[in-house]
């Protein structure tokens, strides 16, 4: 069976500060996407048509992304997620998240056990992230540093490296990822406007409440992501009691796009092995 995203509009519910759009297909045991920061639900249409024919499957777009309302107050991006499962009843829930979508997953893990089943994250540990590697840094600036100078395009240009990662350059990743990757970056770059307030809240001691997870996690990492994304994802596996890790050679830092096969096979696996 095969399902035809083109059949799946983009919904949205409201909240008491706006929209959160989402995507929704398939039917049985909830499986929520959580894409990665600057992109939006569109980075996981692959795993939409795999996993749809026989799972409920939810793909949001976080708020400031994709076709979600901005903030207007102070909001954590934890309570949203809360709100859209309680919303659509659909908890509890797998929880998949790439990134600032994998963080997400872990907060909720720990701020709201109850809508949690389990927890599956690639290239990322929690919220608090912790970055030292001199390529890691070089790209942020570079991304800083564009987006002072209100170019765009080369705020673009940076933002794509990192689906190549530091040991090969973007001519070893296909062009239409690439493609994807520029088009959604921009796209949710262009809903902001530059000084507006960040109203994001973040939650803390993520860290050091981990080993508090009840749930089944598993890292999906791509082999050549940073080694800061690597070693955080690493990390939270084990501090997590029910964590571990694999990783899809040959893919950087989205690896459920450059590699949709292997890493549904990853998540299959996980997902036929829950209780």
């Amino acid at each position: 069976m095969t399902v035809d995203l083109t059949s799946t509009p983009v919904r949205s519910l409201a909240t008491a500060d706006g929209r959160l759009a989402y995507r929704e297909a398939g039917s049985g045991a909830p499986l929520v996407l959580l894409h990665g920061g600057f992109v939006d639900h569109r980075m996981w249409e692959e795993q939409i048509r795999a996993f749809a024919p026989g799972r409920r499957v939810i793909a949001w777009d976080a708020r400031g992304h994709g076709a979600s309302d901005n903030a207007t107050g102070p909001f954590r991006q934890v309570d949203d997620l809360a709100t859209l499962l309680r919303g659509l009843d659909a908890a509890p829930a797998v929880l998949v998240g790439l990134c600032m979508g994998g963080g997400i997953a872990v907060d909720c893990a720990l701020e709201y056990p109850e809508l949690v089943r389990a927890v599956v994250v690639s290239g990322v540990g929690t919220s608090e992230p912790v970055f030292e590697d001199p390529w890691v840094l070089g790209v942020a600036a570079a991304q800083q540093q564009a987006l002072a100078a209100g170019d765009l395009a080369g705020w673009a240009d940076a933002f794509v490296l990192w689906a190549a990662g530091p040991h090969r350059d973007l001519t070893g990743v296909d062009p239409d990822l690439v493609g994807r990757l520029r088009e959604m970056g921009l796209g949710t770059l262009g809903k902001h406007t530059p000084g507006e307030p960040d109203h994001h809240v973040p939650v803390t001691r993520t860290w050091e409440r981990v080993p508090g997870i009840e749930v089944p996690l598993i890292a999906v990492n791509g082999a050549l992501d940073s080694p800061d994304h690597l070693a955080m994802a690493a990390r939270l596996a084990e501090l997590v009691p029910d964590g571990r890790t694999v990783s899809i050679p040959g893919a950087g830092h989205y690896p459920n796009m450059e590699n949709p096969a292997r890493f549904n096979a990853e998540l299959s696996a996980f997902l036929d092995r829950l209780p």
